[in-house]
């Protein structure tokens, strides 16, 4: 081997990967984290989300202790709710049809807060995400969800913070290191190979923590695996999330796990990069008000129940449904009752957008939109909502459509009053779901479930928590849960070792 050595060498360089090196290091382990991009495009899929946390809460006080600046005023006029770990764990279930390993869905909840609060003490801030979760309605603010808290400066704001909590804490970061195959030996794994600037080398170490994210930009295996058609996804995130970790740890025999078949894939500007681009504008491709409207097809059919729940619990497995329409593409469609509704996003420069005073006009300039198939499902969805009930954008407001093959379950309300706004939209991938089997502890397991000496891993290429769909928020979530995890478990291996 070459001369480099450390305790611990983290892969990756997002908040699991981060937070697994700031773990490992606190326990008094030497660590070095590579991470494959290049300084300036550092941090992985993290840095491309809002930088949400979905935890376990049990109202004002407990928000106040996670916000401290929070004034009386805020507090007056905000309904927090309340967010127990029985509600998560029913989440995670109903999200993921009970697919979820119930072992890791325990220890996501039950470390969701501390963990939180631990991220708090390494110089993260967070602030109650007004705006997104919450809608000023009638003057009150009511949170929905399950998700309260969001870091400062969203995921860049996440991952800067944490990158100058690892430097103060000892960590070396290598930027532009891919980990190309885990090093084995008589005590486990002893190393990895790396290829920096074109040269293969070899790094010493006690204990590896994997935490570089799923398959998501790889086109060759989101078509093996997801299927016909996810070559044409666009990846909302880092370009260098190709399965390089997965693809080292089963090289060793780790057991595969999960849902390979799955991914987290949302409504996504159409004609977007094909990568994320963290020095551009990346969340003009967010598309997430659609429950406030209408998501129809090249037939101007609708084809998803666009109020059949929450944001957080549908947005994750509509990009699928829009992957599968004609043309892979769909169209959402509003009027000026909920102009004002809709997010940041849909005002930012990049959006394929078209705007009219009259349907007809607007189906026109929709121009891959059957117009009479448009008309049609527009007149027969107005005939059908429920004018007496009342909209509401913060509960599940019963406001719904009656008699339709396809009804809309909440927030109906007609679509007739202009101006009206239509926006076009495609899919866009963020994670895959299925990835490498690990204990509660970290440890990657072997096709025998025994765990694999020295071997850790947290973040997306982790398989067994999310299937079909996921939770929002509950990403971050789980990285900084596992990474924290991996890394205690991978320091105290290393020393002791």
């Amino acid at each position: 081997m070459d001369n480099q050595a450390y305790d611990v060498v983290v892969v990756g360089g997002g908040n699991a990967a981060l937070c697994a090196a700031l773990s490992a290091a606190e326990r008094g382990a030497s660590v070095v984290l590579l991470e494959r991009a290049p300084e300036e495009k550092r941090g992985g899929n993290s840095r491309f989300t809002g930088g949400g946390f979905r935890m376990v809460h049990h109202g004002a006080q407990d928000i106040k202790r996670v916000v401290p600046d929070l004034s009386d005023s805020d507090i007056a006029r905000t309904d927090f709710g309340e967010y127990s770990a029985e509600n998560y764990l029913d989440d995670l279930g109903r999200i993921t049809q009970y697919y979820i390993d119930p072992d890791l869905a325990e220890t996501l909840v039950q470390n969701s807060t501390d963990t939180v609060h631990w991220l708090m003490g390494r110089g993260v801030k967070f602030l109650p995400n007004y705006g997104r979760q919450a809608y000023n309605h009638e003057g009150r603010f009511k949170f929905f969800g399950g998700v309260v808290i969001y870091a400062n400066g969203g995921g860049a704001g996440l991952v800067e913070s944490e990158y100058k909590a690892a430097a103060k804490n000892g960590v070396t970061v290598r930027y532009g290191a891919r980990a190309t195959a885990l090093v084995t030996g008589k005590n486990g794994v002893e190393g990895i190979r790396v290829l920096a600037g074109g040269v293969e080398e070899t790094i010493a170490a006690r204990a590896v923590v994997l935490a570089c994210g799923g398959f998501e930009s790889n086109r060759e295996w989101r078509s093996r695996h997801l299927g016909p058609g996810w070559d044409m996804a666009k990846v909302r995130g880092t370009r260098y999330n190709t399965g390089d970790g997965i693809q080292m740890a089963l090289d060793i025999g780790a057991q595969s796990y999960g849902q390979w078949s799955g991914a987290h894939a949302v409504a996504w500007e159409r004609y977007a990069n094909d990568y994320g681009d963290v020095d551009g504008q990346h969340s003009a491709g967010y598309r997430h008000s659609y429950p406030f409207g209408l998501m129809v097809n090249a037939d101007g059919e609708r084809f998803v129940d666009e109020g059949a729940d929450f944001r957080n619990y549908t947005y994750a497995k509509y990009g699928r449904a829009v992957l599968a329409q004609p043309g892979n593409y769909a169209w959402q469609v509003f009027d000026s009752q909920v102009l004002p509704l809709l997010r940041d996003e849909y005002k930012m420069r990049g959006a394929t957008k078209v705007r009219a005073d009259t349907l007809e006009e607007l189906v026109n300039k929709m121009q891959d939109v059957n117009p009479a198939g448009f008309l049609k499902t527009i007149r027969e969805y107005n005939a059908a909502v429920k004018r007496d009930v009342k909209f509401d954008p913060n509960s599940k407001d019963g406001k719904a459509t009656v008699g339709l093959a396809l009804n809309k379950s909440n927030w109906a309300n007609t679509m007739e009053k202009p101006p009206f706004e239509a926006y076009s939209v495609g899919c866009g991938i963020t994670f895959t779901f299925g990835g490498l089997k690990i204990d509660p502890t970290g440890h990657v397991l072997d096709i025998e479930d025994s765990p694999i000496p020295g071997l850790y891993a947290a973040g997306e290429l982790v398989g067994g928590l999310f299937y079909f769909n996921y939770p929002g928020s509950a990403g971050l979530m789980a990285g900084a849960v596992f990474g924290r995890i991996a890394g205690r478990g991978a320091g105290e291996f290393a020393t002791k070792r």
